[in-house]
Order: structure tokens, then sequence, then C-alpha cells
């Protein structure tokens, strides 16, 4: 029989880690319970050297005493209760329920840390799924259990492209019924919190939706928790249902501010611009959560949003994620200027696995040609800018005036829309053959002349 020890001493307190000694058996990641004065508090283990215990405590660790504490150690890394009931529910960070709904009973108990998808067990992504956004579906189009983040700033509208996609997100007919959204929301603003809440349940989509919230706040070390709390529902709805789930994530840059503030209290070196550096690994700890697996005909599809600092590319976070993820949605400050949502940029935007889920038998065979076209004329119209600025435009060639026009034609009716416009595949790309229409046929080099003939609207 196992006697538990309770530990009544602590070494120190410093931030939200406590530091105790003379700790035998403790486990990396075992869960710990506090009882202080004021109530019972958890943690967990993060750190062991010899026979101390550096413990990560979820709440706030202010008014805790070195002494008036008693530390208990469970054996067992944090666990949360799911079963199918989840699906309309509210959680906080650390999975307990926040919506007045009671606790989850009669289901399973699962590790938050998961466990990694054995390659050799994963399928490869097919069949996309449909989010009513033109510039998504048309040119990066998102695949079941591919993992396509979106690369925002501040103040751009990324929480409303979020709660579009959560409303409007869905697979082919005849699979619609298993198709369910994880929504994982980490050091949000509580005005954000409620926007997300209420737009879910306006639109009536919330029965289909599992939130996970974790509020400005809320306990830095919550936030480590909550997006794993969130991929370990997506898994157990996925694989022991055989659910097709969305898990959008955001903002993935409050997840990794909170991992450089715990690592600094722990006095980690630091890596590049002060965030740890196994930054790399902890994402990819996340993000490789994402799949198909040979024995469930369920999936998880990722959508991680991050805000890059400064809208810089090329800072730690956005380009750790570029490494892990298969492609990206670039969000465009000088678009949004333009009053065009949603903005985004579809040069740096790419969907690495696209093309293994478009063409014939999953949207349409004329798809992949004519995205390849937009992307190839857009580009073009970039170049015909820069031209007119140093030339002016009335100097341009016929062509390249065309070229202008086929631009403002893309940004005003393709890539604008409404926030509550819905479009399905075929108007999507009935929108983009009638944009193509502008420039001449010998223009559309991507496209073979059977399909111009057949869709070309001159």
């Amino acid at each position: 029989m196992n006697i538990i020890k309770e530990y009544m001493q602590l070494d120190k307190i410093e931030g939200p880690l406590i530091v105790l000694s003379g700790v035998d058996n403790a486990a990396y990641d075992e869960i710990v319970e506090i009882k202080t004065n004021s109530g019972t508090k958890h943690g967990k283990v993060v750190q062991l050297h010899n026979d101390k215990a550096i413990v990560q405590v979820f709440e706030t660790t202010s008014g805790m005493s070195v002494k008036d504490v008693s530390v208990r150690f469970t054996g067992s890394p944090l666990e949360i209760n799911l079963s199918k009931d989840i699906l309309g529910r509210v959680f906080n960070g650390i999975g307990e329920p926040i919506d007045d709904g009671g606790e989850i009973f009669g289901g399973v108990k699962m590790d938050v840390n998961g466990r990694p998808i054995n390659p050799v067990a994963r399928r490869y992504p097919r069949n996309f799924i449909q989010t009513g956004i033109s510039a998504i579906d048309g040119l990066t189009t998102l695949i079941r259990g591919q993992k396509l983040p979106i690369f925002s700033g501040n103040g751009l509208p990324h929480n409303q492209i979020a709660a579009q996609i959560v409303r409007q997100a869905k697979i082919s007919e005849e699979e619609g019924q298993d198709f369910a959204v994880v929504f994982a929301a980490m050091g949000v603003k509580h005005d954000d919190a409620h926007y997300f809440l209420k737009a879910f349940e306006e639109s009536g989509v919330l029965e289909r939706v599992v939130m996970f919230l974790n509020l400005a706040d809320d306990p830095v070390v919550e936030r480590i928790i909550t997006p794993r709390c969130a991929l370990t529902a997506a898994e157990y709805l996925a694989f022991n249902h055989n659910m097709h789930i969305l898990v959008i994530m955001t903002d993935i840059t409050s997840y990794c501010e909170a991992l450089r503030e715990i690592s600094s209290a722990r006095e980690e070196v630091p890596g590049r611009k002060g965030y740890p550096g196994y930054l790399y690994s902890d994402l990819a700890s996340l993000y490789e959560r994402a799949g198909m697996m040979e024995d469930s005909s369920g999936s998880i599809t990722q959508i991680p949003i991050l805000t890059m600092p400064n809208d810089d590319i090329t800072h730690p976070i956005p380009d750790l994620t570029g490494y892990i993820t298969e492609g990206q949605i670039v969000l465009s400050r000088e678009i949004f200027q333009r009053n065009i949502y949603p903005p985004i940029n579809i040069l740096p935007s790419l969907s690495r696995l696209m093309k293994d889920g478009i063409g014939e038998g999953y949207t349409r065979d004329d798809h992949p040609a004519v995205s390849s076209q937009v992307f190839s004329s857009y580009s073009r119209v970039q170049e015909v800018i820069a031209l007119s600025q140093v030339i002016g435009e009335d100097e341009l060639s016929d062509i390249d005036k065309k070229y202008l026009e086929f631009g403002k034609a893309f940004e005003e009716k393709f890539l604008k829309q409404d926030f509550d416009e819905n479009r399905n595949i075929n108007e999507t790309l009935e929108l983009a053959w009638e944009i193509l229409s502008i420039l001449p046929k010998s223009e559309l080099d991507r496209i073979d002349s059977k399909t111009i003939d057949a869709h070309y609207r001159g």
C-alpha cells in the first residue's frame, strides 16, 4: 500500500512557482494539491532535481505562506472528464465548466498532455473544409487533418474571421452530421470572450462548439494548459466518436508570452528574443496533435491564430509556427486600411496540402488551375502598380491597364465579403471566373484552352 506523504513546509515561493525539498517518488507533470488557509489550490511539477521539486501553481500564489501549507502529490498528471456532453459547453482554461451546466459525468478521464500520433498510424489528409470565405476556400484551401495558421497583427480582425469560420465551417453534405468545433481562447480580454460567446449563441452554432476560455486576468500558468485541454477534447471526439473536429486556437502569441514568463521565473537560459530554447518543440507538441489516424474515420484540423509582434513575420513565434505547420494565411494591415474584409494578403499565404484535397471528386475540376491563375495574375498586378508609381498610370500599356482593372475587381468582388456572407465553393469559383474574364484569354496561361472555353465570360 502506498502511503501518501504530505509536505508541511516550502523552501520558497517565487511568482507562480513553489519549491519543496525532501521530495521522493515525484514525477514530472504530476498534479499537486496545495492546502492553504484560504482553500485548496492545484499545481503541477515542472522540474525535479535530486530531492527538490519545483511546482507551478495554477491559481495565484499571493497570500501563500511557506509555513501554513500542506502539499500532497497525487501521483497522476492533469486529467479532464470528457463525454459527448461536452458539445455546447463552456470551460475555463483547465477544463472546469463555467457555464452553469454542471460537471461532466459518466465519461472518461484523459491526460491533457496527450500522446503524439504515431507517424506510421497517420492517414494522409484529403478532402476540404469549406469556410465560406472565398480567399481561403478558393486560394488557400483548408484540408481536413491539416494545420493552417492565421498570421495576424494587433488590431486586425482575426477574431471576426475566427468567429466567421466557426459559424460557417462545414464538410461535405454526406458526412456533415459529425462535424464540430473546439475553440480555445488564451489570454483574451473579457469583451473578446463575450463577443465570441454572443456570436456563437446568436448564430445557433453553440451546440456543436466546445469552448475553453482563458481570460487575460486568469493565471498565466492556466494559459499553458488551455490549448492542451482543448486538443484533448478534440482527440476524444475525433478518435473515440469518429467526428471531424476543427480546432481554432487564439492567440498563440499569448501562449508563448506565458511560456516566456514562466521560463524566466524558472531562471532558464533564454533563447531568441527571450523565449525559451524549447519554444519550437513546445509548439510542435501542440500542432502535431492534428491529423487523421488509420483506425479511426475522425480527423482533427487546426487553425492556430497568432498576432505577429510589430507585424514582423520573422519574429520567432510566426517563424517557428511556419516551420511546423502546412502553410499560413497572412492578414495585411495595408489591405485592412483600404476597408477590405477579410484583409487576407494572398501572395505570402499558402496551403501546402491544398493540391491533395481539391479538384475533381473534391471541389471542382477547374479549381487547381483557377487558383494558380489568380495567384499568377495578382502577382503581376503588384508589378504593374509598382511600374505605374514610376511612370504614371496614363503611360501604361493597354494590357497593364487590364491588370489594374483585374486587381481592383479581385479585391472588391472576390476578396471582400461581408462578415455574415457564406459563399459555397461553386460561388467562389464562379466569382474567380468573373474577374479572370476581365483579362484577355491569351493572358490565362495557367489554364488549358478546353477549361477556358467552358467557363470564360468573354
